[in-house]
């Protein structure tokens, strides 16, 4: 067994324009100062990191992480979740999924597609170079729309989906192969990897791609309504990542898992600061210590009610309060005694 490692924290949600949340020296000192040891860092934001020039320059890169180190963190991964979800993006979206492109890709999908690639395989390069053997993405989503469709999906949609999928997926993943760098895909609901069947679809249309890994976050599992212990036993060997993050489902006689397109504060299912939700995460962190899983338990804060200071004051303590320092040895070793083959045989009365 493994101990997990934490408390890391994921500094997108934090980011912002004033201190201490403007630039990279000033989010770790405030990180640090809660109390975590690692920061995920989210690609996309040019006030933390800028992958084409991390990818071309040795020095920049060793400004990176020493300025990381000196507040006495590691970076547990890079994140391109917003980069990742414009690999694959259905007509319906694009002008929504525009606002996570480059001004002169807008309007352009063909254009925001190649540049998603690009920054995602620059993301791999750029991990390799931080010391990192894994990232996090989204996987985008061409089928999301048909998900509960009327009228019902033609033969073969699927299969036709999750191929291009894969086949947009390839080049990255090959990037990935020579960098030994792993993509983690957070199950997500809007992403077409959003629960294990479509996890399994996406892996055998990739031909089993040895670096197609799994981000677990439990807090969309559950308002899926899925068991998400169980799916840490079927899923282990791919959960590579963890974001640590809470969330209630409470269905009325009006509203269910849909939300009724109302606001966060007002759907049955809404994430939670840690320990305000439903999710059992005494459970989850012993799974996880037996499955030997070895990376960073990281807090991802999002929450309808407590502020994003609040809980990542909370949130520190939480996560080290869950992680399990793993036995070395078995509870009752002290009643045990030598034995050979032939005591064993004489035990058995054979």
């Amino acid at each position: 067994m493994k101990t997990v490692k934490g408390p890391a924290i994921f500094l997108a949600q934090f980011a912002d324009d004033v201190e201490p949340f403007n630039n990279l020296d000033n989010i770790c000192g405030w990180a640090a100062g809660l109390g975590y040891k690692a920061i995920q860092i989210p690609s996309w934001d040019t006030r933390f990191i800028d992958l084409e020039k991390a990818a071309d320059s040795h020095d920049y890169v060793e400004e990176i992480k020493g300025t990381v180190a000196k507040h006495g963190l590691e970076i547990s991964e890079l994140s391109t979740h917003l980069q990742g979800q414009l690999v694959a993006v259905h007509p319906a979206y694009d002008t929504m999924f525009d606002a996570f492109a480059p001004d002169d890709k807008k309007g352009n999908p063909k254009a925001r597609t190649e540049w998603a690639v690009r920054q995602v395989s620059l993301a791999a390069v750029v991990s390799r170079k931080l010391g990192l053997d894994r990232m996090a993405s989204f996987s985008g989503a061409l089928l999301w729309p048909t998900m509960y469709p009327w009228p019902q999906r033609p033969a073969g949609l699927v299969e036709t989906g999750f191929r291009e999928l894969a086949d947009r997926w390839r080049p990255i993943l090959n990037v990935c192969d020579e960098y030994d760098v792993d993509v983690c895909y957070e199950i997500h609901p809007g992403e077409d990897l959003h629960d294990g069947i479509t996890f399994e679809m996406f892996l055998d249309a990739t031909k089993k791609h040895h670096k197609v890994k799994m981000l677990y976050d439990p807090s969309h599992l559950l308002l899926q309504q899925m068991d998400y212990l169980q799916y840490i036993d079927n899923y282990h060997h791919y959960i590579k990542m963890f974001h640590v993050k809470d969330a209630e489902f409470n269905p009325t006689g009006k509203s269910g898992v849909y939300g009724g397109y109302q606001s966060w504060i007002n759907r049955p299912g809404r994430f939670r600061s840690l320990g305000d939700g439903q999710v059992d995460f005494k459970s989850i962190f012993s799974k996880l210590a037996q499955y030997n899983f070895d990376g960073w338990a990281v807090l991802e804060w999002e929450c309808c009610i407590k502020s994003p200071q609040q809980g990542a004051e909370e949130g520190a303590p939480f996560i080290a309060n869950h992680i399990i320092n793993v036995t070395e040895k078995a509870f009752d070793d002290f009643a045990g005694g030598a034995a050979d083959e032939e005591s064993n045989k004489r035990i058995l009365g054979i």
